[in-house]
């Protein structure tokens, strides 16, 4: 499990270890990692040229100590500062610097803006994590004279991009690689900034997070052992976890076959399906294992292919159903044509699992918002819409995109980021729905089965044609293989 921390959390670490604070020890051991995580990446790219963009807090100074260390290596070192002296610590990086062969640059000069623009790395330590969002004007032409080919190293984080995760920033750095200390913070792992951070390294500067709530969870698959609903000997059908489904419609026939197939696939003791006749046949094919109509389930999936406003065959007795697992005690996996039967707050365990484009329709429709909420917007700021979906609904909300973020309305943010590009395909959400079903029906909470549901599917998507394109059914006939490699 990877866990990243607020910037709060940070801090109080280093406040609990006064005497290595005080003496400047994590500033060195933050500079002994960024030198060594430096170094190697130059030796590997066959640079010579490093030059550091210093700005006036520690982090500038943890920066400067680093590119002295560079300069004893035998690398062609350079500072440019914003103030040199803006600290103690500054002076002291400073001095060694110089002692060691570093030219150290003040300003926005000629000189500066040139040494910039012919460095093979770019150690970027503008700002750390005190800072605000956004370049403070100084660094501008800095980083506007960085160029294309240099091989950017942010320290501790992209300077400019918000710490605490939210909308990436033009106007902030863009790292190829990113070396931070302690532990990763939101920036690091959630969207879109992760993409700012490149190639993340965390290097152990001694702080002690151990009792700490982390802000960010992410799940690997070494954690599947752990959480998965295993069955023991004493376990029947029954007590492994019966689904009952919901899902698809003349309309849409497909969603189906492609969640219950995923439900059975992923190891749930028994599904029950809802359909109507289309669909029906279909599952009764596809699926032979299924038990068709009502009964008693420990958990339901709502809407992969569902339309709310059918009028074939079937369709209003189907909605009942629907209708009625949403008003149920038990706990609920809503998808796709089913998010629009969620009028408010519901009690028992919730799981809605909308794209960006159905999260803003959701969004919209519960805030009774006259202007509709974009897409676009969603994609820009997955996190706050996730969140603010959660807090109107009173359900985790999974929200479907290339990285997949679980949230409620409070407490740590799980994100995933294990599918690849070839998962964004018709059917995906289906196998999902299914699978993460599957894990509710298991007794599963319901953020844990988002996460880990997540995880499995972009397992099972490598599985069914590594490094190739992937059909949703693929997917979904992979997911016993997946599970039982990473049990």
């Amino acid at each position: 499990m990877i866990t990243g921390y607020s910037v709060e959390t940070i801090r109080a670490a280093e406040a609990a270890l006064p005497e290595l604070l005080e003496s400047g020890e994590l500033m060195q051991r933050a500079a002994r990692g960024v030198a060594r995580i430096a170094a190697g990446r130059m030796r590997e790219r066959g640079a010579r040229a490093v030059t550091a963009l210093v700005g006036p807090g520690n982090n500038g100074a943890d920066t400067l100590f680093a590119v002295a260390r560079l300069a004893k290596r035998g690398f062609v070192a350079t500072a440019v500062c914003v103030d040199p002296q803006a600290s103690d610590a500054q002076v002291e990086a400073a001095a060694l610097a110089r002692s060691r062969g570093v030219t150290v640059l003040t300003g926005d000069s000629r000189e500066a803006i040139t040494a910039i623009s012919r460095a093979e790395v770019v150690l970027d330590g503008i700002t750390g994590i005190g800072g605000r969002p956004g370049l403070p004007p100084f660094a501008r032409p800095w980083v506007d004279a960085v160029r294309d080919h240099a091989w950017v190293i942010s320290v501790d984080t992209p300077s400019g991009q918000p710490v605490e995760g939210g909308e990436a920033l033009a106007d902030a750095v863009f790292a190829d690689e990113t070396v931070t200390f302690g532990a990763p913070k939101p920036v690091h792992l959630l969207p879109p900034t992760e993409a700012a951070c490149g190639l993340l390294t965390v290097i152990d500067i001694g702080l002690d997070l151990g009792d700490a709530t982390p802000a960010v969870v992410r799940l690997t698959p070494d954690d599947v052992a752990t959480l998965w609903p295993v069955p023991t000997a004493d376990d029947d059908k029954y007590s492994r976890g019966v689904l009952g489904v919901v899902a698809g419609g003349e309309e849409y026939s497909g969603a189906a076959v492609l969640t219950t197939t995923a439900a059975v696939t992923a190891g749930v003791g028994m599904v029950r399906y809802v359909g109507t006749p289309t669909p029906t046949s279909l599952v009764r094919a596809a699926v032979p294992e299924a038990v068709h109509g009502e009964g008693r389930v420990q958990a339901w999936v709502v809407g992969p292919g569902l339309d709310p406003t059918s009028e074939a065959k079937g369709a209003s007795s189907q909605l009942d159903v629907a209708r009625a697992a949403l008003a149920s005690d038990l706990p609920v996996l809503v998808d796709a044509g089913g998010l629009d039967l969620v009028a408010g707050r519901r009690e028992a365990p919730t799981l809605l699992t909308p794209h960006a484009g159905e999260c803003a329709r959701m969004l919209t429709r519960l805030r009774g918002r006259r202007t509709e909420l974009t897409r676009e917007e969603v994609e820009a700021a997955p996190l706050e819409h996730a969140r603010a979906l959660a807090g109107l609904t009173g359900a985790s909300v999974l929200l479907k995109g290339a990285t997949t973020l679980v949230v409620d309305a409070d407490g740590p943010v799980h994100v995933q980021d294990d599918a690849p590009p070839w998962l964004a395909t018709a059917g995906a959400g289906d196998v999902l729905a299914g699978l993460a079903g599957a894990l509710l029906a298991g007794g599963v909470d319901p953020t844990t089965a988002g996460s880990m549901a997540a995880l499995v599917h972009g397992r099972a998507a490598d599985l069914a044609n590594p490094g190739g394109p992937v059909r949703a059914l693929d997917v979904a006939h992979a997911l016993g293989r997946a599970v039982a490699g990473l049990l």
